[in-house]
């Protein structure tokens, strides 16, 4: 059995909307846009969620074709995400707050048929812990620090 990593970031609200944590050396910022009441001086929250999804699937991408001697060249991933903004600006809405849905298309640039290259991501999709958190039921608890 393996035993569990455990990878953590502190985020720590600034002016406005501005969010910033120092993650491993690297400063990170979340924003608004400016048509969102926001200094526009990073991605949004949910940019950086899409954003996470798709480097995660380059990730292992990458790893899994170095254990298979694959010669990728390159992967372009693009996630894209529907939502309904009425949950969480506090108004009343059927819809959940999140993501409905999450459409994930990816170029794979390798020696490999189109079949050979679906096999790949779904291989790849299935190994992406992220990938596995938005698919499966994760319990996220909150509490007061």
């Amino acid at each position: 059995m393996s035993s569990n990593k455990r990878v953590s970031v502190n985020a720590e609200m600034a002016e406005g909307f501005l969010v910033s944590a120092d993650i491993r050396g690297h400063q990170v910022s979340i924003d608004q846009p400016e048509a969102a009441r926001g200094t526009d001086k990073g991605p949004t929250p949910l940019e950086y969620f899409l954003f996470s999804l798709g480097g995660c699937i380059c990730t292992i991408g990458r790893i899994a074709a170095m254990q298979q001697k694959i010669n990728l060249r390159g992967m372009k991933v693009s996630v894209a995400g529907d939502y309904n903004p009425a949950g969480l600006l506090g108004k009343p809405s059927d819809d959940r707050v999140g993501f409905q849905q999450i459409q994930v298309s990816a170029e794979i640039d390798a020696d490999m048929s189109e079949e050979e290259k679906q096999a790949f991501l779904d291989a790849v999709c299935e190994r992406c812990p992220l990938h596995d958190n938005i698919k499966l039921d994760t319990r996220v608890t909150h509490q007061l620090g």
